[in-house]
């Protein structure tokens, strides 16, 4: 079913477009909510009219979304998370640790328009989007970090040493065995033979 949106919905689109959903969608939700209306033919031309003579409107709504977007220059955010001794984070960072972090720094922007580019569960560097208009995005850096990095990193090294010391002796108890076999002078004693 085709539909004129009255404003932004996420993941469907922005205000004024025609755009296509399912039946139940439309009817059921968007049409009753005000959220949209249909698409006849009727319903076109009164939009194409009236886009028409808010053009201006409209170009100074991107202009200023432009403008927003400028602010967003140079930002890089830096988010701190709790690592798992694998080296994975314990869930995953989204758009409501980007729209924290925004905050913090000192940043607006609309939590529902972040997107992050990847799936994010391991620390490293990724980038998210924020879309401030249907043709204006901004994007953001990001970097994740490990906040118990100090714990991983003991927790490695004592493992290193568990490790060694396992090791170790596991050789002085080879060495053994092998002293004590030479010491005895003991020769492996040959299988009998059943005789035929």
């Amino acid at each position: 079913m085709k539909i004129i949106l009255k404003e932004d919905i996420v993941n469907v689109g922005f205000k004024n477009d025609v755009v296509e959903v399912k039946n139940g969608y439309g009817r059921n939700y968007l049409i009753p909510t005000g959220k949209a209306i249909l698409a006849t033919p009727s319903a076109l031309k009164v939009h194409a009219e009236n886009l028409r003579q808010q053009a201006h409107k409209i170009a100074k709504v991107k202009a200023d979304a432009e403008e927003a977007a400028k602010a967003f220059d140079g930002v890089k955010l830096t988010i701190s998370v709790k690592v798992s001794p694998t080296g994975t984070i314990y869930g995953s960072v989204g758009a409501q640790q980007i729209y924290d972090a925004l905050v913090a720094a000192g940043h607006e922007a609309d939590r529902k328009w972040i997107s992050v580019n990847e799936t994010v569960k391991t620390p490293g560097h990724y980038v998210a989007t924020i879309r401030l208009h249907k043709e204006v995005a901004a994007e953001i850096p990001f970097e994740v970090i490990a906040e118990n990095a100090a714990e991983l990193a003991a927790e490695r090294a004592a493992r290193k040493a568990e490790e060694a010391a396992h090791q170790a002796a596991l050789a002085a108890a080879a060495a053994e065995e092998a002293g004590e076999g030479q010491e005895e002078g003991e020769a492996p004693a040959e299988e009998a033979k059943p005789e035929e």
